[in-house]
């Protein structure tokens, strides 16, 4: 699928910032775990300068196994991995200098308060004392943890814990922030702030790796992404072009009668799937109108129950890649894989 028109992340993908700065890239990477299952299957991926990329996938995925690789926890059975220029397989200790992370699981940060937490990590990670103290109360005030500041983390709950986790990871960003489920647990109105300090750290000069399988906080934050599945990459691109904006950007979804029996289907409706009585299908903007026709006609001989019709979400992209196991591909072809 091609690029979307009508998206700024889009064309600045193609000719601007983007376009050859890469600073993260993954090539043909293997990784197998319990009985030679394949966890990452000849993964490549490349992240580029300025830049928020998700890695978008199902418990499971790989996602988690690869960001082990990236910052040297894991060594690949094969493949490379490079952080601007530097095999970082063969000096891991480069990567865990230029990366700065934020794991899955709760950090131990129990016997110290929020701000102790952040500001350890941030001299740890070679930051002034003074720009440290000043970076850990920005972030404290912006992601309105103020009252929270000087309490000790046995007293947090498991979302106070989490924004306390990406703030160790933001006080120093590293070249490569990489945020894995960054926003478990924690309250919808934090998680907007949170999403805003993510940007932030793009503006500061980082790059992004995002890990999550919350499809809808995905489309809002990444300019691009990959989706993975069972150690594999099933779609990439910017959300706009995986979306097919301009193409097939619109789905029809029927609903057949119990007992009835799936009618024939139009030839302008692609990338059907079918499960139990839902039918659904992706179409162009331009083919709306005979689709309202051809679903409009099934109802009045009650071949089918119910019909709608709307733009594609990211997250009808997402299940369809995964419920089909096919491939769905943006501007850059990967073949690629991720199950943690």
């Amino acid at each position: 699928m091609g690029v979307g028109g009508s998206d700024s992340r889009e064309a600045a993908f193609a000719g601007g910032a983007w376009a050859g700065d890469v600073v993260l890239e993954v090539r043909e990477l293997c990784k197998a775990y319990v009985k030679g299952r394949l966890v990452n299957d000849h993964l490549s991926l490349a992240l580029h300068r300025g830049e928020v990329f998700g890695l978008l996938g199902p418990n499971g995925a790989g996602k988690t196994t690869l960001v082990s690789q990236v910052i040297g926890l894991a060594k690949p059975d094969s493949g490379r991995i490079t952080l601007e220029g530097v095999d970082i397989v063969a000096h891991p200790d480069h990567a865990r200098r230029q990366c700065s992370y934020q794991a899955q699981t709760q950090v131990p940060i129990s016997g110290l308060t929020a701000r102790q937490a952040i500001e350890l990590v941030g001299r740890v990670r070679g930051g002034r004392t003074r720009s440290v103290h000043e970076r850990a109360g920005a972030l404290l005030d912006r992601l309105e943890m103020g009252e929270w500041a000087g309490r000790r983390a046995e007293t947090f709950s498991g979302g106070m814990r989490r924004l306390v986790a990406f703030c160790m990871a933001a006080v120093a960003p590293g070249r490569i922030v990489i945020l894995d489920e960054p926003t478990n647990d924690i309250d919808p109105l934090r998680r907007r702030l949170l999403w805003q300090e993510v940007r932030e750290l793009v503006n500061m000069g980082s790059t992004v790796l995002l890990v999550t399988h919350n499809v809808l906080e995905a489309e809002r934050a990444v300019d691009r992404l990959a989706i993975m599945d069972r150690g594999r990459v099933v779609g990439a691109g910017t959300p706009a072009s995986l979306k097919g904006e301009g193409a097939e950007g619109m789905q029809l979804e029927v609903v057949v009668e119990p007992r009835g029996e799936l009618p024939p289907l139009p030839p302008f409706l692609h990338h059907t799937v079918v499960t139990g009585r839902r039918v659904i299908g992706r179409l162009a903007e331009r083919e709306v109108g005979s689709a309202i026709q051809w679903a409009r006609g099934l109802k009045e001989s009650n071949a089918v129950e119910e019909y709608s019709i709307g733009p594609l979400t990211l997250e009808d992209v997402y299940l369809g890649a995964i419920g089909r196991g096919g491939s769905l591909q943006g501007e850059e072809v990967q073949d690629e894989a991720d199950p943690a």
